[in-house]
């Protein structure tokens, strides 16, 4: 079978491309992945009960866009973490927040606008949004996210022509992997970059639960207190790490009525619905709070080791959210693998997570380092890529 020719310059996911790396080299020490960001930590107990009694709900078709029950749980999440109100028709669930980052290109991005459409990439960048870009054939457009811009991509500076062009732009705040927060002045101005040059805003939000101080301001709020057109902005969000459920696969998308018609219609054709009895443990996860607190309570512990036992490394920065630290090295590959053949712990280069443009990749000086396993594990963890890594610093 031959593949579109547009498919022909996607990179290779990044898990193949570290097995490729790794796997011909025997570890040297008991294995220890902190590759990927699976949680680990407990899910609510309640989740296995409410399936359970809801489980006559298998021998049903469930509804395409989400249960009402389901739906009312998110609105009220909404309101009660943004302070915005949307009704249930502006709120469309997903399995996963990939799904929905996904077809929103398909649904929402144009077939011209200006010429060929713009799709505007953060750089380090979550794979689903470059291949949402390919699959409707716009141009893809990444925007370095480093330290001098705040770990977030400048889209402002962005050549007018281009911006003209620009259909749909994605962000992740908190970004995975530098766990970087856009602050509200970041929000206002793309914001009214978007108003300004007619794009749409895709906010992937699905670490803004796990954060170390304050609560990561969001997009939909900062639209609304703009008064800024309610298409501008869609929101993702999910409780594969909010809630340690990545098994589950339940998320949600909002924005305006238009977007989440276009949205809806696309989903009545190619989406595949929750079981019932999955909707309804959903909806109880997202009306609790106390779950998400005691999460977060363990991943700022793990944070707080993290930064005891790289005191001292230069440019070491401690993320404000997420559950990743993006460690600096001379080189991301070669990092990785000797950490790999001399101690067994398994990271992944940064490269491997950002694309060369113009001869440069953001990623290239870094290894992403998940801290998902048990405290302790992740003591022992980091403490052998301390002493492997930056021993003689």
């Amino acid at each position: 079978m031959v593949f579109p020719e547009r498919f022909s310059n996607l990179p290779e996911y990044a898990f193949p491309r570290l097995r490729t790396l790794l796997d011909s080299h025997a570890p040297g020490g008991e294995p220890f992945a902190m590759t990927i960001g699976e949680p680990t930590h407990p899910f609510p107990p309640f989740v296995t009960d409410v399936i359970a009694e809801n489980a006559a709900g298998f021998n049903r078709y469930p509804p395409n866009d989400g249960a009402p029950e389901l739906l009312a749980s998110i609105a009220g999440w909404i309101e009660r973490r943004y302070n915005v109100a949307l009704p249930s028709s502006q709120i469309m669930t997903v399995n996963g927040s990939r799904e929905g980052l996904y077809n929103a290109a398909m649904a929402l991005c144009p077939e011209s606008k200006n010429g060929v459409p713009v799709v505007l990439i953060p750089n380090p960048f979550y794979q689903v949004y470059g291949i949402g870009a390919i699959s409707v054939n716009a141009e893809s457009v990444y925007v370095s996210a480093e330290r001098e811009t705040g770990y977030m991509p400048n889209y402002a500076g962005l050549e007018p022509e281009t911006l003209r062009r620009t259909a749909l732009a994605y962000i992740c705040s908190p970004s995975n992997p530098q766990g970087a927060v856009a602050s509200r002045a970041y929000w206002k101005e793309l914001i009214t970059l978007a108003e300004k040059f007619d794009f749409q805003i895709l906010a992937d939000e699905c670490y803004s639960e796990i954060y170390r101080v304050d609560a990561p301001v969001g997009v939909l709020q900062v639209a609304a207190e703009m008064g800024a057109d309610p298409e501008r902005v869609v929101i993702f969000h999910s409780l594969s790490k909010r809630s340690n459920l990545p098994g589950l696969r339940s998320g949600f998308i909002a924005g305006g009525p238009e977007t989440m018609a276009r949205l809806s219609l696309l989903r009545a054709y190619s989406g595949a619905p929750l079981p019932l009895p999955l909707q309804m443990a959903a909806a109880k996860v997202w009306d609790d709070e106390a779950h998400v607190v005691a999460n977060r309570k363990l991943y700022a512990e793990k944070f707080d080791i993290a930064d005891e036992i790289f005191d001292g490394i230069e440019n070491y920065e401690s993320p404000e959210a997420g559950f990743f630290l993006w460690l600096p090295v001379e080189d991301g590959e070669a990092a990785a693998l000797k950490l790999w053949r001399d101690t067994g712990v398994r990271v992944l280069p940064g490269a491997y997570l950002s694309r060369d443009i113009n001869g440069h990749n953001p990623g290239q000086g870094y290894i992403r380092v998940a801290l998902v396993a048990p405290k302790e594990e992740v003591r022992a963890g980091l403490k052998k890529i301390r002493n492997c890594i930056y021993s003689e610093g």
